[in-house]
C-alpha cells in the first residue's frame, strides 16, 4: 500500500462491530481500546454518525476513529479516540483519512470543540494545539503537549475549564 490509495471513509454500521474490534486489537498491545469502544457504544456519550471507518480498496476495514461526547466544564465538547489502524495499513494515509472524515462529520453537525490525548507529533497536522492555550485541562496528569484541542468553528468561543470524559474512559 502507498499514499496514493484513495480511502473510502464512512460511518460505522452494526455489521462493522467485529471488524472494528479487530482493528483496535491489531493496533494496540492490549484489548483496552477495543473494550472501550464497545463500552462507549452503550453509553449516553455515543453520537450516531461520529464513529467512522476507512475501507481499503478490497473492502477491508483498515482504520477507525471515534468521537464521543465529553464536556469542558459545562460546555459540550467531543473527545477523539480511540483511533486505530491495522498494522498492515499504518503509514498509508488510512488513519489520516478517517480522522479527517470524523472531524468533518463533527463540523457538519455543528460541533465546535474536539479534545484529544495523543502524540504531539501526529495530531497537530489536523489542527490540534495544546489545550492549555485555551485554559483547558484534563482532570489527571499528562504532558502538556499531549493534551490537545481543535476548534472546528473559529467564530464560536472556546470554553475553558476541565475536561469531563464519558464514564467508560474511567478517568
Amino acid at each position: 500500500m502507498n499514499d496514493s490509495v484513495t480511502w473510502t471513509t464512512r460511518p460505522e454500521t452494526a455489521a462493522d462491530a467485529d471488524a472494528i474490534r479487530e482493528v483496535n486489537l491489531g493496533a494496540f498491545p492490549t484489548a483496552l481500546e477495543a473494550d472501550l469502544v464497545e463500552a462507549l457504544r452503550t453509553d449516553p456519550a455515543w453520537i450516531a454518525g461520529l464513529s467512522l471507518v476507512a475501507e481499503a480498496p478490497d473492502g477491508t476495514l483498515a482504520a477507525f476513529a471515534l468521537l464521543t461526547r465529553c464536556r469542558v466544564d459545562d460546555s459540550p465538547a467531543l473527545v477523539l479516540g480511540p483511533c486505530a489502524v491495522l498494522p498492515a495499513y499504518q503509514r498509508t494515509g488510512a488513519g489520516s483519512a478517517v480522522i479527517r472524515a470524523a472531524l468533518e462529520a463533527a463540523r457538519v453537525r455543528g460541533e465546535n470543540i474536539v479534545t484529544c490525548l495523543g502524540h504531539p507529533d501526529y495530531y497537530p497536522r489536523f489542527g490540534f494545539t495544546p489545550a492549555s492555550r485555551y485554559g483547558i485541562r484534563p482532570a489527571f496528569e499528562v504532558p502538556d503537549e499531549a493534551m490537545m484541542v481543535l476548534a472546528l468553528d473559529s467564530t464560536t468561543p472556546v470554553p475553558s475549564g476541565t475536561i469531563h470524559y464519558p464514564a467508560p474512559f474511567g478517568v
